[in-house]
């Protein structure tokens, strides 16, 4: 039985406890937005919209090793030094920046220190916030306590006032600097904590920053269209390039920091020389551009779509490149480029197709629900209509490449009811609701009328008739089929009083009666829900 963490024990009252009942059902699995990566020797480090980073093991079967939690808000961005890589910055729209050190929230170094068994078994025991481990080691990095009932704190970077969307350090970790909303450039020195500078300039949010391998030069991409080049020694920005028409969402640089590519919301893969000011566009999308990473002469592409490709980049001769012509030079207002693009005159793409393209996942792009909303027609990106059952989220029939206004027009009809698709991802939402309707009888002497009552939650399904003989008689309907890959928990607070949580599937029925909630045990018996007043 896997206990929560709680302040206060009961264990020394014998005053009787009223039970606390079932509030929410919680799935163990990681199911929400993941919103960036870095890769730090075997081990894989994410962040998510559920406010948690996660480590795994990129050379096993992919297991989450361990969950940290510090951030208050969706975490967005990740940073790490290329030499000192245990070490990791993370930001998120809280408008917090901490620095972890993963070698040490991960892994206990001082055995003599840890918990004893029995330690585990206390009630008073807490499971610990920032990680699944608690650490008693130090480094130059992070502070933390010793005792085993404390866990590994990050170093908190603070002065950021809102989001914060880009992190970038240098190689050596001794340099970092941040950019979000606030429309400034914030530089850190993350083995303290400190605030060295800010920089002003850009006019819009910050979307990505790039720092080259010694600290000294710092490149920062906006949503104001413009690429600039800052001087951290001085203090100040000394180039201005104004390449894209829209939002700059992702750069690289090559080794030496002279050309740097990027790519944003107006489609285009770009190229700069960064000391002639002289850009290229290498290519054009159909989807906005996320991430850009250089990799030997392949510059790799990510979009809002979900393959990867690679382009062709010769970092050896980029002559090569601009000497076939329709390059143009950067100017140092984003206008500049705004107007060539209004009259014609921008530049056509070098490449028409990839070198390498490594192929996603179809998402999802249009659906409709149908009139006994359990089911749901969809179309993904490939352009294949499906027909899914909502409840348990499965395929009944894939219909190929047709047209999906002509299937649709062949099972249903149009109706209202909440849904939306986000992330690729088909979201429907299934309210509470009561349906009522007369049913006719069945055999032309019995002539009783009776009520369909429906409710439908995350748990039952379930239909009552009241007749005029028997207004006890009750169907009860199969409930909804629960994923055995990320199966519910029941979270509650048994009769001692003390909290517990443990998957419906570790369940073997030495369960105590009384540490179940009452109306689980009537559910599950009885068929009866609980009135619709007390499930809060």
């Amino acid at each position: 039985m896997q206990r929560v963490g709680s302040g206060s024990t009961t264990s020394g009252s014998t005053r009787p406890r009223k039970e606390k009942r079932l509030s929410y059902v919680l799935n163990d699995a990681d199911d929400t937005k993941v919103n960036d990566a870095v890769l730090t020797g075997s081990t894989l480090v994410s962040c998510s919209s559920d406010t948690t980073l996660k480590t795994w093991n990129s050379l096993s079967d992919g297991a989450c090793t361990s969950t940290l939690r510090q951030h208050s808000d969706y975490v967005n961005c990740l940073a790490t030094a290329v030499k000192n890589s245990n070490i990791i910055a993370s930001g998120g729209l809280g408008g917090e920046v901490f620095i972890w050190d993963i070698d040490a929230a991960v892994i206990p170094v001082a055995k003599s220190v840890e918990p004893m068994e029995d330690d585990y078994s206390n009630e008073n025991y807490r499971q610990p916030l920032a990680s699944s481990h608690c650490s008693s080691t130090s480094s130059n990095v992070s502070v933390y306590n010793t005792e085993p009932h404390y866990c590994y704190s990050p170093v908190a970077v603070k002065g950021h006032k809102e989001s914060v969307y880009a992190l970038a350090m240098n190689e050596s970790g001794t340099v970092l600097v941040s950019g979000g909303t606030e429309k400034v450039i914030r530089v850190w020195d993350p083995r303290t904590g400190s605030k060295n500078m800010k920089l002003q300039g850009h006019t819009d949010n910050i979307r990505t920053l790039l720092l080259d391998s010694t600290g000294r030069y710092c490149l920062s991409g906006s949503s104001d269209s413009m690429i600039r080049l800052w001087d951290l020694g001085q203090q100040r920005c000394i180039h201005s390039y104004a390449v894209h028409t829209d939002s700059v969402w992702a750069l690289a640089s090559t080794p030496n920091f002279t050309h740097v590519y990027s790519g944003g919301r107006d489609l285009s893969l770009c190229l700069t020389d960064l000391s002639t000011r002289e850009s290229l566009v290498l290519c054009t999308k159909e989807h906005s551009i996320l991430q850009l990473v250089l990799q030997d002469e392949t510059i790799w592409v990510a979009t809002t779509d979900s393959s990867v490709q690679g382009w062709p980049a010769d970092g050896h001769n980029f002559q090569k490149d601009f000497g076939k012509g329709g390059s143009f030079v950067a100017g140092n207002l984003s206008s500049t480029r705004a107007s060539a693009s209004l009259e014609g005159t921008a530049s056509a793409p070098v490449h028409k197709e990839s070198s390498f393209t490594i192929p996603g996942s179809p998402v999802i792009i249009q659906h409709e629900i149908l009139n006994n909303r359990r089911r749901v027609l969809t179309k993904d990106s490939a352009g294949s209509v499906k027909l899914w059952e909502i409840t348990s989220g499965a395929v009944i029939e894939d219909y190929g490449k047709v047209s999906f206004d002509k299937k649709k027009e062949e099972l249903f009809e149009m109706i209202n009811l909440a849904q939306e698709t986000l992330r690729g991802l088909l979201a429907c939402w299934l309210t509470n609701k009561r349906l009522r309707c007369e049913l006719q009888a069945s055999t032309k002497d019995d002539g009783s009328i009776g009520k369909d009552v429906t409710n439908r939650n995350v748990f039952h399904s379930r239909v009552e008739f009241d007749d005029r003989d028997n207004i006890d008689d009750t169907t009860v309907l199969p409930p909804f089929d629960f994923s055995t890959v990320s199966p519910p928990s029941i979270v509650t607070e048994g009769s001692c009083g003390v909290p517990w949580r443990k998957k419906i599937t570790d369940l073997v029925g030495t369960e105590d009666e009384k540490d179940l909630p009452w109306w689980c045990i009537d559910c599950v018996l009885n068929g009866r829900l609980p009135p619709r007043d007390h499930i809060k």
